[in-house]
């Protein structure tokens, strides 16, 4: 079964960015899989700031990373780029530390106009640390979220379905390279 790990790069709580990432575990949990979550602002800021990987807590994020075969990382969009709090985490990962893995990126901002921030932004940076695939993203704009309360998550239907069946596509394929990576090559 493949693990997913959620990465949120949200630098606030409550966030935007973690609803969409609630609403997104929840989904694979409905698909009956399951996923760990790190949220890189419980992370300790000096150990982050001053990239000490010999940080216990540091030492505990890069190895889920590292156990994890899927990452679904989850951004807000600042500047037209993806968080500041999540570029410090990712550049404490190793070179290659996403061969082999599958990555979704999602995004959330307050327009519409900084939806190519995933393609021109942390794509670019993802593949930079050599993932297998990295699935298209999904930006959904903070009208469309509810960051706290009874109503927590993607309040708006086609949005929500939007990041569901994203969601749904990246765990099949996700599922089917894991599998394939698994099974012994036949002789000829």
């Amino acid at each position: 079964m493949t693990s997913f790990l959620l990465l949120s790069g949200s630098p606030s709580r409550p966030s935007r960015t973690a609803a969409l990432l609630d609403d997104a575990a929840q989904h694979l949990d409905l698909g009956g899989h399951t996923a760990t979550r790190i949220d890189v602002l419980d992370l300790p800021a000096a150990a982050l700031l001053r990239a000490d990987t010999t940080h216990p807590a540091i030492q505990n994020a890069l190895a889920a990373v590292d156990l994890a075969d899927a990452l679904v990382i989850g951004t807000p969009v600042y500047k037209a780029s993806f968080s500041g709090v999540l570029k410090t985490f990712l550049d404490l990962l190793p070179q290659k530390a996403l061969a082999g893995k599958a990555v979704l990126p999602l995004a959330t901002g307050g327009t519409i106009a900084h939806l190519l921030s995933i393609d021109y932004a942390l794509r670019p940076v993802l593949q930079s640390l050599s993932p297998r695939h990295v699935a298209p993203g999904r930006f959904v704009l903070d009208t469309h979220l509810v960051k706290e309360g009874p109503g927590r998550g993607i309040s708006d239907p086609t949005a929500r379905r939007a990041v569901h069946q994203a969601v749904e596509q990246f765990v099949a394929e996700s599922s089917t390279t894991q599998s394939s990576l698994t099974e012994p090559a036949l002789s000829a």
